[in-house]
């Protein structure tokens, strides 16, 4: 059995202990992650429930290419822009408080998983959120906290990058989107440029522990530690009984 066949078996097993009959919303920029994720859930449920949403903070540059995957999947998609939502809260924000630079990039994301949300709760026969991180990103954070790392299931994040390539040759997805360069589609940077290190060199040691270069090892290291606190659970206080 390949591994797109075991984690869509994994996804209709989940869907029949946690939302029986419900679709699967899932945000689609026209990226690997998404791209990827998008296709096991049509092989996984069958494309009629599976629903694409594209949000483009005003303008999308690539927004070509999620246009693509919807076709290409042949899934019913929502186009819903954030602009008006993302300058409204940005605005009533800075009224009274510093707008930083990691404010600007980070409101979009938690915004449109708001509006996945959203959508989910639209449908009478109930949605459920699917999350598409990469074991590479969650790695060392590169993800918004309530933002893309949210969701109710996670298909991909067991996969580093090169494994999540893998699966969508693997399944025939087009090769032009399931291979260009990353980006967060937010600060204008590819995701190795902003990381500083290649997914490449990220994915090898991550699976075997080696890093030649001590500085990268080192800057990894410092990513993972500082965001574990977006992969384990909410810390609870616990009052002594």
């Amino acid at each position: 059995m390949s591994e797109s066949e075991k984690i869509a078996r994994w996804i209709r097993d989940w869907f029949e202990e946690n939302g029986r009959g419900a679709k699967a919303v899932i945000g689609i920029s026209g990226g690997k992650d998404s791209t990827v994720t998008a296709a096991l859930l049509v092989k996984a449920l069958g494309k009629d429930r599976v629903h694409g949403v594209i949000m483009p903070n005003g303008e999308m540059p690539d927004i070509e290419d999620a246009l693509e995957v919807v076709h290409f999947l042949d899934i019913p998609y929502s186009v819903i822009n954030i602009r008006d939502a993302y300058e409204g809260l940005l605005k009533a924000v800075g009224q009274e408080n510093h707008v930083t630079q990691d404010m600007k990039i980070n409101i979009p994301p938690r915004l449109r998983m708001t509006t996945l949300y959203a959508v989910a709760q639209s449908f009478e026969e109930g949605g459920r959120v699917a999350n598409t991180c990469n074991a590479s990103e969650d790695y060392v954070g590169y993800s918004t906290k309530y933002g893309d790392a949210a969701g109710d299931f996670s298909p991909l994040s067991s996969f580093t990058v090169t494994e999540v390539l893998a699966i969508g040759d693997e399944m025939g997805l087009p090769s032009h989107l399931v291979h260009k360069v990353p980006s967060d589609g937010l600060s204008g940077m590819s995701d190795e440029d902003k990381l500083g290190f290649t997914y490449e060199v990220l994915d090898r040691y991550i699976r075997t522990g080696v890093c030649e270069d001590p500085e990268t090892k080192e800057k990894i290291d410092r990513k993972h530690k500082a965001n574990l606190h977006k992969l384990l659970p909410m810390p609870v206080y616990r009052p002594e009984k």
